[in-house]
């Protein structure tokens, strides 16, 4: 039986985001204002196999495919939307399950630091893959469950702020964003990521159970 812990249609990838995973990904590389569908599952071993079921059914390019023993996690794109929807439906019907089966997303946890002083920045900056912050800049994290969600948080609060992405983590036991910039940008981004997580559909976990 697989578990379908995340199931995501992001609309239309915004630039920076677009961007990033052009930077992060090993497969095709997605561009600014494409559709993109973000899969997670566990057994992770069960992705090759939707992977190739969504690639056959229509025309949409893979970006990312991640095996991990316990998760697997699949991105595809397309400039059309519709294509992304129909790949999406080939692997819900291929799991005989329907979207509002995919986990209800949570957030574990989420800061902001605001003021950062130049030693951090250089901490952060090291480990980042897209933007970088600066002094006296201010830092969201937010850390949440599953880890698909993040691509889901990073893009929605690039809508909402002119803000930095400096890194998402989108695959893993937890997902991880890093935004920076001013501060009363920072605070709307955070407010536009969280919506996006808790405004998901889904089956609620508990103790290893799930109601809806």
């Amino acid at each position: 039986m697989v578990d379908l812990r995340a199931f995501v249609i992001l609309d239309s990838l915004q630039p920076q985001f677009a961007s990033f995973q052009a930077t992060v990904s090993s497969g095709y590389l997605p561009r600014v204002g494409q559709a993109s569908l973000f899969v997670e599952i566990a057994p992770g071993m069960e992705i090759n196999r939707l992977t190739d079921i969504a690639l056959k059914s229509t025309n949409v390019t893979p970006g990312m495919q991640i095996v991990e023993r316990h998760f697997g996690m699949l991105e595809v794109h397309s400039d059309s939307q519709a294509d992304v929807r129909q790949a999406g439906q080939a692997i819900l019907d291929a799991l005989g399950l329907e979207e509002a089966d995919r986990h209800k997303p949570r957030v574990v946890a989420n800061e902001v630091v605001r003021h950062l002083a130049d030693t951090q920045t250089m901490l952060i900056n090291r480990m980042r893959h897209g933007n970088m912050i600066l002094s006296g800049q201010t830092l969201l994290v937010l850390e949440c469950e599953p880890a698909a969600y993040a691509a889901l948080a990073a893009n929605e609060a690039e809508k909402a702020a002119a803000i930095n992405i400096l890194e998402v983590r989108s695959f893993g036991s937890f997902g991880r964003v890093y935004i920076g910039g001013e501060e009363q940008d920072v605070v709307v981004a955070h407010d536009a990521a969280v919506q996006a997580i808790e405004s998901v559909s889904g089956t609620i976990q508990d103790k290893g159970k799930s109601k809806a």
